[in-house]
């Protein structure tokens, strides 16, 4: 079967990350985001993925290749072009993309799968494509039903008792909500919706092809199976899922690595005093990395391959991206370490190298070329 994977976006509400990688690419638990989402669309029988890429693409390209490794052929569309030597992307909406794809090679031949390619879900696909066929639609949502309190940060879907969408809101305030399903950006559409997208423009798929499917009163379903969804939609979000799943929230996802002690993965040749230093999991400690007698380390937290966490630093409930450096009068917590960047759980930035402190640091750097005092 095939599946469309959205990729194309610049991920601003995720910057500083962002900067550097497309969002698709923000690893979780050592792999990127949509290595997952691709491993369980390959699970349910879509062997054929396109992808349309924009910002940073050649990060996606390199990385996936044509997808033989994860047992699907994986095919690109660009959006953007070149001049002067460097990329200039030109995203087109998410449904432009698939209007692209469509006018390029007649890709959508049949029932075919649309995923945002920024989030973690273990959905299951096939019982999902079957209630679509089941219900006759041209286009369906997989839904979610959230707490009431929780709607106002979702788009919510509303339907009737035979599960026909019959309009959106988004984000309303719970009083106002007609609703407590929302869209989790997974659908399930039929070539003919194709149609409705007009050639050679930007269009997007929440606000301008739904709102035409409600318009034209056409056969537009929601499909609602629990599962579990954690969209990587802001720093908060990234970070909260980290801290999930090191605490066993999504079991699907194992922890890498070898586990030494109870709550304690270690990646291959680390280099950590373990008598010296105060460590409390759920942690993992990265191949290569270096952790220095007097370091504390609270879970659940991440540390990246390379790293070097010098005596006296103190890290809790943080994620620290491979090859960084921090000083060992640094305090880490509920935060984000990422290049020379520190980054807290609610996304507040600030620039390592406008701090007085060695806390952030590239860890390749020797630390005598930062004027750091180094240790035997």
């Amino acid at each position: 079967m095939k599946a469309m994977i959205l990729a194309a976006g610049k991920g601003t509400r995720v910057r500083p990350l962002t900067n550097e990688m497309p969002k698709p690419m923000i690893p979780i638990i050592g792999k990127p985001v949509m290595e997952y989402l691709i491993e369980e669309l390959a699970r349910h029988g879509f062997d054929e993925i396109m992808i349309n890429v924009s910002h940073l693409p050649e990060k996606i390209e390199s990385y996936f290749g044509n997808g033989e490794r994860l047992g699907v052929e994986i095919g690109y569309s660009f959006e953007g072009h070149i001049e002067d030597g460097k990329i200039q992307s030109e995203a087109v909406g998410s449904a432009g993309g698939i209007k692209r794809i469509q006018q390029f090679g007649g890709f959508f031949d049949d029932t075919f799968l649309v995923v945002c390619g920024d989030a973690l879900i273990d959905l299951d696909l096939t019982k999902a494509v079957r209630q679509h066929w089941k219900s006759g639609a041209m286009a369906s949502i997989c839904t979610l039903s959230v707490e009431p309190e929780e709607v106002s940060d979702y788009g919510v879907v509303v339907c009737d008792d035979t599960g026909q969408i019959t309009s959106f809101q988004e984000k309303p305030s719970v009083e106002e909500a007609l609703s407590n399903k929302v869209n989790t950006g997974i659908y399930i559409f039929e070539p003919e919706v194709l149609d409705l997208i007009p050639e050679d423009q930007t269009y997007d798929i929440g606000s301008d092809l739904f709102p035409k499917i409600v318009e034209q009163g056409l056969k537009f379903q929601a499909i609602d199976i629990p599962f579990n969804w954690i969209d990587i939609g802001r720093i908060s979000d990234y970070w909260e899922a980290n801290q999930k799943i090191m605490n066993g929230e999504l079991r699907t996802i194992p922890m890498p690595g070898t586990e030494i002690k109870p709550g304690i993965w270690v990646g291959l040749n680390a280099s950590v005093d373990w008598q010296a230093c105060d460590i409390r999991g759920p942690v993992y400690i990265g191949s290569g990395t270096r952790i220095e007698a007097g370091a504390k380390i609270v879970g659940p937290t991440w540390i990246g391959h390379g790293c070097h966490i010098r005596g006296t630093a103190e890290i809790s409930k943080s994620i620290i991206f491979e090859y960084t450096r921090i000083g060992s009068a640094s305090v880490v917590e509920n935060a984000v370490a990422f290049g020379r960047f520190f980054v807290d759980k609610d996304g507040n930035s600030y620039e390592s190298e406008k701090m007085h402190l060695d806390w952030v640091t590239d860890s390749r750097i020797p630390a005598d070329k930062l004027g750091v005092e180094t240790r035997d």
